[in-house]
Formats: structure tokens, sequence, C-alpha cells
């Protein structure tokens, strides 16, 4: 199973968009307080459009909390990473895979990081910016990881329109 890890997230409309990529993935979220935010705020709702009911997710009162009820493999998202993200193997569709993002100012504990450099990654780009914004470093490491998988689970065809909706649409 692919769970994305937010430690403490600070910002409440990245979090409701991972929870928007969550739920379209069939991902499992995992929040590390402290939450900048209250997860019933009306920007959390606003950004994960309604799918907060369908989230499955679960808070936790700090990193070792989290890790004591959760094994399975971790990998780390950091600036400081020295790995791509495309180097690792996640095709294993049944080993627990964790990927842990950390808060938007700061990133994820440093004695966290120094713990696990083996698993630290880095997603590649230029050195203009520091850190892409958070949302979009989870959906592009959790498609990776769906890739490797063939997108198990998933649909490739729209749910709600018909497959030939398109050589049917009118000229």
């Amino acid at each position: 199973m692919i769970n994305i890890v937010l430690y403490e997230p600070e910002i409440p409309q990245n979090t409701g968009n991972i929870m928007r990529c969550c739920v379209a993935t069939n991902a499992r979220l995992h929040l590390i307080k402290p939450l900048g935010f209250k997860l019933d705020e009306k920007s959390i709702k606003r950004s994960s459009v309604n799918f907060i009911e369908q989230c499955d997710y679960t808070v936790y009162e700090n990193y070792e909390d989290f890790a004591a009820k959760n094994p399975g493999t971790y990998y780390f998202l950091t600036r400081y990473g020295h790995k791509p993200h495309t180097t690792f193997d996640y095709s294993n569709t049944e080993e627990n895979l964790y990927f842990i993002f950390g808060k938007e100012s700061t990133g994820i504990d440093k004695h966290i990081l120094k713990n696990n450099l083996d698993h630290c990654m880095r997603i590649p780009m230029s050195g203009i910016v520091r850190s892409l914004n958070l949302a979009d470093t989870v959906a592009i490491v959790l498609y990776e990881a769906l890739r490797q998988q063939n997108y198990q689970g998933l649909l490739f065809d729209e749910p709600h329109k018909s497959k030939t909706f398109l050589e049917d649409y009118p000229d």
C-alpha cells in the first residue's frame, strides 16, 4: 500500500490538495502533529473539494507515535537528499511504502533525516528555486510509485462519460 505522510504540515490548502490526490489514487494519508490548521477549516474542505470524507487518513501526536504504529519502508523527501525519487524500486505492491514529506517552512526534522540517509531522496530541479510546492511534490512522487506498480486499482478511462465520448462528440 502506498502511504503519504505529512510531517507537521502548515498550510491547509496544501493538505487539502494532497487529500484529494490521495482519494484519487487510493493512497492512505498520515498527518503528524502539530498541524498548522484545524482539519475542519473551510480552506481544507475547499481545497479537497468535498473529498475529505472519502480520504483515508490518520492523525498522530508526533513522529514516534507514527513510526510505532506503521511498519514498512520509509522514504524521505528532502532538499538534502542526493538520490532522485526515480532511482528507488516501488514495484512491490504487497509492501507498505511510506513517503514522508516535511512541513513547508523547514522540512523534516534533521535528526530523522540523518538516521535515514539511505532513503532520503530529492526531486531534481534547477538551482534557482529551493523546493517545489508540497502538494506538487507529493503528486510527482506518488505517481512515480503508481507508474512502477502499473497504476494498480486505478481507472484508465474516464468513469463519468462513455468510453467513446470524444468520438461521438458532435462536430
